[in-house]
C-alpha cells in the first residue's frame, strides 16, 4: 500500500474504520432522507387541499434537506475517494478484480446520479418556486411531473449504487 511509508498498518486500520464510519453514517442520512421524502413526505403532501401551501411546504423541506444532501454527499465523495485511493492512483486496478469492476460501475452511476439530481433540483426547483410565487399553478403541476421522473431515476440509481457498494464486500 502507498500509505505504508507514512503510517503503520494499525494506524491505517483505525483511519479506515473512521472513514468507513463517516461514510456509512453519511449514506444513511443521504439515502434514508431521500427515501423518506420520496415514499412518505411527497405522497402525503397530496392530502393537502391548498396547492400553494403544499408547494411552499415542499419548498421549505427541500431547502432544509438540500443542506444535509450537500453535506452528506460531499462527505460520501471525500471518504469514498480516500478509502479507494489505490484505484484513483492506479486506474488499471478497476479491471483486475470483480470488486474493482463493481466499484468502477458504482462510481460511474454516482457521477450520473449527481448530474441528474443537481441538474433537476437547480433548474426545476427554482422554476417551481418562482412559478408558484407568480400563482401559475398549472405550469407548476406540469413541471412537477417532469421533476418527479428525474427524482425517480435518481432514487433508482441510489438504490443500485447502494447494492453495488454492499456487494463489493463479497469480493474484497
Amino acid at each position: 500500500m502507498y500509505l505504508d511509508l507514512v503510517i503503520s498498518q494499525s494506524e491505517h486500520n483505525i483511519l479506515f474504520l473512521i472513514l468507513l464510519s463517516i461514510h456509512v453514517l453519511s449514506a444513511i442520512t443521504f439515502v434514508g432522507g431521500s427515501i423518506f421524502i420520496w415514499l412518505i413526505l411527497w405522497p402525503a403532501s397530496y392530502k393537502m387541499n391548498d396547492d400553494k401551501l403544499r408547494t411552499r411546504l415542499l419548498g421549505f423541506v427541500g431547502h432544509r434537506f438540500a443542506f444535509w444532501t450537500n453535506l452528506t454527499l460531499g462527505l460520501l465523495i471525500l471518504t469514498g475517494l480516500l478509502m479507494t485511493y489505490r484505484y484513483v492512483l492506479n486506474p488499471s486496478l478497476y479491471f483486475q478484480s470483480t470488486g474493482g469492476e463493481l466499484l468502477f460501475s458504482a462510481e460511474i452511476l454516482i457521477i450520473a446520479m449527481v448530474i441528474i439530481m443537481y441538474g433537476n433540483n437547480i433548474y426545476h426547483g427554482k422554476l417551481i418556486v418562482r412559478l408558484n410565487e407568480q400563482g401559475k399553478l398549472e405550469e407548476v403541476k406540469k413541471i412537477r411531473k417532469v421533476t418527479h421522473i428525474y427524482s425517480m431515476i435518481t432514487m433508482v440509481l441510489l438504490i443500485i449504487i447502494v447494492l453495488l457498494m454492499v456487494s463489493i464486500t463479497v469480493y474484497h
